[in-house]
Parts: structure tokens; C-alpha cells; sequence
């Protein structure tokens, strides 16, 4: 049996019993399944601090153990992995005279690698924190003493545990999705579950049982089957269906709103964060799932303030939560279709005809990765090709070849990612080398990782296979000759192409769809947009149309890294204010 471990919203924690009275087994057999936080100190005093601390917070939903050695420590892990316990964070103290915190560390990563790891420190150990980081991918470092906790120690443990909840998998009753291996249908499914951060366990009809016996109960049921823990069934679901079913929010609260923001990538999410924080009624719309591009990287290791790296779930899953904390709306799968002025008012039109109201309007859609100009594209397209990181089919792609098209950091992300599972990873560039569109550390980490190699000016020109890929053929341009080779997995980062066709009459876009944003609204002779109906000249990321205003990768010339949509959908809240205020 295959198993889907996808990124998924931390699950609500165990409320604790109201039940009037419990018996001692039922109490002890509550408190040995919650996770389990371990703090490791050789100092009794610092040691009690620590567990006083711990129990105070979290105590209702974990099990917090001490340990005043290393050794007693692994005692603990032996016995929890005897009773398949999983712990979900160590606070370590680097400072012990058996063995280092570090040294503990890499022994209980090896055992349970998902637990989240904080090293404890008496003061600013640099070199320490930094070979922790390295070695046992550590997730942060305190000074002792954390006082006040609640400020100091409290918001960095919840963010690690919120993470760890995210991708803990205890005994599995959840959504079953049973279909072929590679399809698109099936893919498409998954897909929407892993971007909707929705744990799911997938059955491979050909080869898992479970997945037959499914099947024999809906005789006339188009794969993918979609179970649901109630016993009910939805078969080939499309995306409206599935988010109906996992009560995702399709529909507006009310009319009008002083800002919406179309598009939940890292633009639009951080936009929504500031505009709800600041007080702006705030709507966020997404045709398909918040995070974007972004949020399908497997690990982005150069945003600032992650040392270690983290997922663009995770980012996404953080921002969502943070937005939705400030009172701002999200709603998705939601297609907006077109963009009406009625002055001061803009109207926004969605696929199912409702008009929504907005003061101002952010454009963050983003762009997609462009289509692969090749004979078999379209056809095997989510039958063994996938455009971005497509990491739900990381599991498919255990002991296979990857090939991986496209020479800029995304495709470096995702060969290191597949890396973790293929038996090799091919990178094809156009290009005569990496160094021109990748990060210098994303091509040092290419060349450590023994099973990816590089191909250098070669191209796809045809794909070939029955019900799903299975033979590429290559062209070599140093050579000029085609070569075929067989393939089951390919996936292409290749240019981009912005989603601003619905903004078509409406908004100002260059050659490529890009939307235009101040001083580019300017033409050559200095003039503004014949529709623009204001004295003053457009603010920075402000569209053709007064109180439009774009961010991210759909904003043309901006720079496409997820640091800068951040800082641009910050930036754009600022403006919108000067917009409100001034005009």
C-alpha cells in the first residue's frame, strides 16, 4: 500500500476530557498517546525550569519527558520507539559533559528525523548553531534564560509544533483516493488535496488490494475513487465538488470590501496579512489553492530568517493562518473571470456570476510555467509530465529516473527534491551551463548530490507512450543528434506565462500580459494612459485603472523571487492607504 504523505493543516489539538470523572487507566492511556516533547539538560535547576515551563503551555496536548543526560535521553527514545511513539520536538542543551547537544542530536534525528530540533545555548554560540544547522538540520537555537517565556520561548515552539502537526500521520481513517499511478485525473485530484494542505491516502489500483475492493462497490464509478471517512464516495470529483466536500469557503460574507486581492501567493498572502492587520475589510481570492508557484517548492534555503530552509507548503500554511488570524476572508477553488470599473467602485465578476464590490483591487495571479512545444505534450500532460514541482508524485517516483527541463533555481529545487527519491535525476538545459539562471548554492548542492547529472544544450522535441510517458526523445544541439531514451517522469520549468487574460481591454499589460504598474504606464512621449482619469500620475504598482494595483511575478519587470512578491505585497497595502486617503 502507497501512502500519500502530503502537507497538510495542523489537525485541532485533543481537547482535554470534560467528562466528570475518568478512571486512572483510561487517564494514563490518554497521556501516553499524545506526542511527546522531550527536554535534555544536565542541569537539575534549568532542567525543572524547562519542564515547569513546557507543561505549563502545552502539557494538554503533549507528553513533556525530561532527560538529565544524553543517556538517559536515549533510554527514553528506545522506549518510545518500542511503543511506536513518535516525539515531536527535543530542546537540547548543547553544553553536557557526556556528548554535546549536536552530538545528541544526530542520534535522535537518525531514529525519529521528523521531530523538531531546538538547541539550547548559555550564550551566543555562533559556530555551534551553525554546524547544528548543517549536521542535524537544526530548527532554532535559544539563548538561556528565555524569560519571559511566554515572549522568548513559547511563539518559536508553536511555530515547530504547528509544523511538526502538519505532516504528523497517527493511525490513518482519513479521505482514501484509489486510482491509477499515472493520470492526469488522478493527479489532478491529488494534487488539489496536497495544495489544499488535505491528508489523503492513496491506493494504486493495480497493485493494492484495498484499492479493488473499492472499486467492486462502485461498478459503474470513473476513476479516481475519492472516499471519505463518512463512507460516502465521490467518483472522476472535480475541484468544486472536492472543495464543497472539505468545506472550503466559496462564497463572499457580503458585497463590498475596501480591498480585494486576486491571487494567494506570496504577493497576495502577504497583502493580505498587512491590509487585515491594518483594519481594511479584506477579501483573498484563488482559482486553485493559496501558496502560488511558491507553494510547491520543496525547500526554499535563501528566504531571510530560515536558516534551514523551509517548504513553500509550510510558508503558505503559515501565511494562511496568519491572514485568516487578521480577520481576512480566503476563498478558493474561486475563479475570478473579469474586472468592470464603476467608478470609484470596481467590480469583480467570478465563474459562477456573482459580483463582489471592491474599494481597491489587488492583481497578484501570478504566472504559470509555459507549455512544452513538443509532439506528445498536450497528451501525456499529467500522465507523466507535470508543469512546476508536482511534489504529490514524489512517492511515484521512488527508484525511477526524473528528468527535470528548465535551468532556473524552481528546477534546481525540484532535482534536489526527486533526488531524496529517484534512482537518478536528469537535469536537460538549453543553456551551455547553470550558471546564467540558478543560485551558486543550488548548483553547489546539484553537484554534491551524486545521483542528478546535467545535460547542457538539450532539448525535449517529442514524447512517446501509450496510456502515459514512456520514451523521450532528446535533441542534443552540440552534436545535432536526437536520441531517444526511455522516461516516465518529467517535469518542466520553462519560462512563464502571466494569468491576466480575463484583464484583457481593462488593465494595461505589455507584449507578454504582464501588467503595467506606474512610471512603465508612461509611454515614450511622456504621456499617461488615455483611461486614466486622474490628474496625478500612477502610484508605484498601481495598474491603468486608479486604485488597481499589482504585485508579484504578474507585475511586469518585477523580480521573481518570493522575498520580493512579499515586499511588493507589502508595499502595495502602503499605497492602497495613500489611494484611500488621497485619491
Amino acid at each position: 500500500m502507497s501512502t500519500a504523505r502530503e502537507s497538510s493543516p495542523a489537525p485541532a489539538a485533543p481537547a482535554a476530557s470534560a467528562a466528570p470523572a475518568t478512571s486512572p487507566g483510561t487517564t494514563e492511556r490518554a497521556e501516553s498517546r499524545k506526542p511527546v516533547i522531550l527536554a535534555v539538560d544536565d542541569d537539575p535547576q534549568v532542567l525543572r525550569a524547562v519542564r515547569r515551563d513546557l507543561r505549563s503551555a502545552y502539557g494538554d496536548r503533549y507528553r513533556v519527558l525530561g532527560a538529565s543526560s544524553a543517556a538517559d535521553a536515549l533510554k527514553i527514545l528506545d522506549s518510545l520507539d518500542e511503543r511506536g511513539h513518535d516525539p515531536a520536538l527535543f530542546l537540547v542543551d548543547q553544553r553536557m559533559p557526556d556528548v554535546t547537544g549536536v552530538e545528541f542530536l544526530l542520534e535522535a534525528v537518525s531514529r525519529f528525523p521528523d521531530a523538531r530540533r531546538v538547541l539550547l545555548t548559555a550564550y551566543a554560540e555562533t559556530d555551534a548553531a551553525i554546524t547544528a544547522i548543517n549536521r542535524v538540520r537544526l530548527d532554532y537555537y535559544l539563548l538561556k534564560p528565555w524569560d519571559p517565556p511566554h515572549e522568548r520561548l513559547f511563539p518559536v515552539l508553536d511555530d515547530l509544533l504547528s509544523d511538526w502537526l502538519a505532516t504528523y500521520r497517527p493511525a490513518y481513517d482519513g479521505i482514501i483516493v484509489a486510482g491509477h499511478l499515472v493520470s492526469p485525473g488522478t493527479h489532478a485530484v491529488r494534487d488539489f488535496f496536497t495544495r489544499n494542505g488535505q491528508p489523503f491516502r492513496f491506493l494504486n489500483v493495480e497493485r493494492d488490494p484495498e484499492a479493488l475492493t473499492l472499486i467492486a462497490a462502485q461498478p459503474d464509478g470513473a476513476l479516481p475513487l475519492v472516499r471519505f471517512p463518512d463512507g460516502s464516495v465521490l467518483s472522476a470529483p472535480t475541484d468544486t465538488q472536492l472543495a464543497q466536500r472539505l468545506g472550503l469557503a466559496t462564497t463572499a460574507s457580503r458585497p463590498h470590501y475596501e480591498c480585494v486581492i486576486v491571487g494567494a501567493g506570496p504577493a497576495g498572502l502577504a497583502a493580505g496579512v498587512y491590509a487585515a492587520s491594518e483594519g481594511l475589510s479584506t477579501l483573498m481570492l484563488d482559482s486553485r489553492a493559496p501558496g502560488g508557484q511558491a507553494g510547491t517548492s520543496s525547500l526554499i534555503e535563501n528566504y531571510l530568517g530560515f536558516p534551514s530552509g523551509l517548504s513553500g507548503g509550510d510558508l503558505t500554511r503559515r501565511a494562511t493562518i496568519q491572514a485568516s488570524r487578521f480577520g481576512a476572508e480566503i476563498l478558493h477553488p474561486v475563479e475570478v473571470v473579469s474586472l468592470t470599473r464603476d467608478d470609484p467602485a470596481k467590480i469583480l465578476t467570478l465563474a459562477d456570476g456573482t459580483e463582489i464590490s471592491a474599494e481597491t483591487v489587488l492583481l497578484a495571479t501570478g504566472v504559470s510555467y509555459n507549455r512544452l512545444d513538443a509532439p506528445g505534450a498536450d497528451r501525456f500532460e499529467g500522465a507523466g509530465l507535470y508543469y512546476g514541482a508536482a511534489t504529490t508524485e514524489s512517492s511515484a517516483c521512488i527508484s525511477q529516473h526524473v528528468f527535470i527541463v528548465g535551468g532556473a533555481n524552481s528546477a534546481g529545487q525540484a532535482a534536489v527534491h526527486f533526488a531524496k527519491y529517484a534512482a537518478r535525476v536528469t537535469i536537460l538545459v538549453r543553456a551551455s551551463s547553470l550558471d546564467a539562471s540558478m543560485s551558486r548554492y543550488l548548483i553547489d548542492e546539484i553537484e554534491r548530490t551524486p545521483n542528478i547529472e546535467v545535460k547542457v544544450r538539450t532539448t525535449v522535441v517529442r514524447l512517446d507512450g501509450e496510456e502515459h510517458l514512456e520514451r523521450l526523445t532528446l535533441h542534443d544541439a552540440q552534436t545535432g543528434r536526437d536520441t531517444e531514451i526511455p522516461a516516465r517522469f518529467m517535469f518542466t520549468f520553462i519560462g512563464a506565462r502571466p494569468h491576466t487574460d480575463w484583464l484583457a481591454g481593462v488593465v494595461e499589460r505589455d507584449e507578454y500580459g504582464f501588467v503595467l504598474t506606474g512610471s512603465d504606464l508612461i509611454a515614450n512621449g511622456g504621456e499617461l494612459p488615455a483611461e486614466w482619469s486622474l490628474e496625478r500620475a500612477p502610484y508605484p504598482l498601481e495598474t491603468s485603472v486608479p486604485g488597481v494595483f499589482a504585485a508579484g511575478d504578474v507585475r511586469a519587470h518585477s523580480v521573481k523571487r518570493v522575498a520580493s512578491g512579499v515586499g511588493e505585497g507589502a508595499m502595495a497595502v502602503s499605497l492602497i492607504h495613500r489611494y484611500r486617503s488621497m485619491g
